[in-house]
Parts: structure tokens; C-alpha cells; sequence
């Protein structure tokens, strides 16, 4: 859990550290001028994509109430990382490393995404569930799973007032046709 709740907060704080790396790591590891300069462009995008990725990943409900990545995404995210941190490391290998940081930064994207889907598939199942076990006259089942503030046993919903004590106002309209 502490590893899950550690990439929670690393994951906001890598969107600038890590491009920030890239640049100075490049240039303390011996890349040129023009090197150094493509970086800089390269860096920006990557930031911008760990950003929108960190993003698709708060979306979702259980990892803002947890406030801790689910393991599959610590794991996605520690290799993009990782292949992040060894692009200024190895001046040789360079090239295909940029190759698998854009590649892997494109399937974690979608691994966000499709995770952020799940979640709300599973979300609106329960919903759906509640909905019906409602309409046959079933109590709701109990448990933290379900979206409704009112759906645990545990809180009750407050009673409706009424302007009279507990009668209801009632208004009735009267119709009167104008065909025979």
C-alpha cells in the first residue's frame, strides 16, 4: 500500500521532474548543443503527456477515495519511468530508447483510459443493479460499493417535513370539458 500511495503523489510531481531530468541529465552526460535543444522539445510533450496520463488516472473514484494507484498502474508507470530516467543515461542507445518512451508513453495512455472506462462500467453496473432490485421491491444491498449517499443501512434518508405537521398539502385541480 505504501508503494501504491507513493506513485499517487510521484506521479504529479513526474510530470515536471522528469522532463526536467531529461534536460539536465542530457546535458550533464555529454549530448550536444542540438541534442540538448530536440530534448528540450521532446521534454515539453513528454510533460504534458505524464500530465494528461496522471490526470486519467485521478479520474478515477476508487483511486481518488484509496488515494493510491491500483498495482497494474504502478507497474505501467514504473517502467515509462524508468525508460524516461535511462534516455539521458545512455548517449548510444538514445535513439531507441526515445522510440520506447513514446511508445510505451502511447500505451500507457491508453491503459489509463481504459482503466478509467472499466471503473465507470462497473460503476454504473452497481447503479443499474440498485435501479432494479429497487423496481422488484428488493431492499438495496449493503455495502460501500454503491454511489447513493442513502443505499447503506447505516444512514437513513431524513423524513420529509411538511408545512402542517405530517399531512401533505394537497391541491386539487378541477376540469371542466366543453364538449358534451
Amino acid at each position: 500500500m505504501i508503494i501504491r500511495r507513493a506513485f499517487y503523489h510521484w506521479q504529479f510531481i513526474a510530470a515536471g521532474a522528469l522532463p526536467l531530468w531529461l534536460l539536465v541529465g542530457s546535458a550533464i552526460f555529454g549530448s550536444g548543443a542540438w541534442a540538448v535543444l530536440g530534448i528540450f522539445f521532446a521534454a515539453v510533450l513528454i510533460g504534458f503527456g505524464l500530465l494528461l496520463v496522471a490526470l486519467l488516472f485521478y479520474a478515477r473514484k476508487e483511486v481518488r477515495e484509496a488515494r493510491a494507484l491500483s498495482y497494474a498502474d504502478v507497474g505501467v508507470l514504473a517502467l515509462w519511468h524508468a525508460l524516461i530516467i535511462a534516455v539521458p543515461l545512455s548517449t548510444d542507445a538514445a535513439g531507441w530508447l526515445s522510440v520506447l518512451v513514446i511508445i510505451g508513453g502511447i500505451a500507457v495512455f491508453w491503459f489509463a483510459v481504459w482503466e478509467l472506462f472499466g471503473s465507470a462500467k462497473r460503476r454504473m453496473r452497481a447503479m443499474v443493479d440498485l435501479v432494479e432490485q429497487t423496481a422488484r421491491g428488493q431492499s438495496a444491498p449493503a455495502g460501500p460499493q454503491h454511489p447513493l449517499p442513502y443505499a447503506s443501512p447505516n444512514i437513513s434518508k431524513p423524513a420529509p417535513t411538511f408545512a402542517r405537521g405530517n399531512t401533505p398539502d394537497v391541491i386539487v385541480i378541477e376540469e371542466k370539458r366543453d364538449r358534451p
